[in-house]
């Protein structure tokens, strides 16, 4: 799963790259133009498959800064500028991208959750693989990591979080709410 996120950012940063004289340092553009490059080609690229992905600090920190390139290159501020990522999104307008990428992960947690028995995804959530793992830490599983994402953001905790994600208004009016995470840079 790291390798794959890796990928994503690499391909985020070669959209990046490859829009950089076109696109994101035209003068003739507006913001407006460039955030919607932006949102269109940036965002989807770097969080394809997202769903599915457990989020490290490593990764959260990969992310970020791949987002801040982009937008510290919209908004013309560079990192010497000691201009914090907060203050350029609200900016522009933007909402963090690891808000987006929490909400679509406990939004599909919520599908998962609501689907009908025989449903493949919903099978392979519930599948418990027979085997040995190997020696060391184990990695951290997805039911895991969304259960402790549910405990921290929106303050649910493991006992409750699967009745509270079938009742569709409550767990979309949840994820509506929830606040960007506190800003390091």
């Amino acid at each position: 799963m790291e390798r794959e996120m890796g990928r994503r950012i690499g391909a985020a940063g070669a959209v990046l790259q490859s829009l950089y004289r076109t696109v994101v340092t035209k003068r003739e553009l507006s913001q407006k133009a460039k955030l919607s490059v932006y949102r269109a080609i940036f965002v989807p690229t770097l969080t394809y498959g997202h769903e599915g992905w457990v989020m490290t600090e490593r990764t959260r920190s990969r992310i970020q800064a791949a987002e801040m390139g982009f937008l510290r290159r919209v908004a013309g501020v560079s990192l010497r500028d000691k201009v914090r990522s907060s203050v350029i999104r609200e900016g522009l307008g933007v909402e963090p991208l690891l808000l987006r990428v929490e909400r679509s992960q406990l939004r599909w947690f919520g599908h998962l959750v609501r689907m009908p028995p025989g449903r493949l995804p919903r099978e392979v959530f519930q599948a418990r693989p027979a085997g040995k793992r190997p020696r060391g830490r184990p990695r951290t599983r997805w039911r895991d990591y969304i259960s402790s994402l549910a405990r921290e953001r929106p303050g649910i905790p493991q006992s409750e979080l699967v009745d509270v994600a079938r009742e569709k208004k409550v767990w979309g009016s949840l994820l509506e709410l929830l606040p960007p995470r506190p800003d390091h840079g």
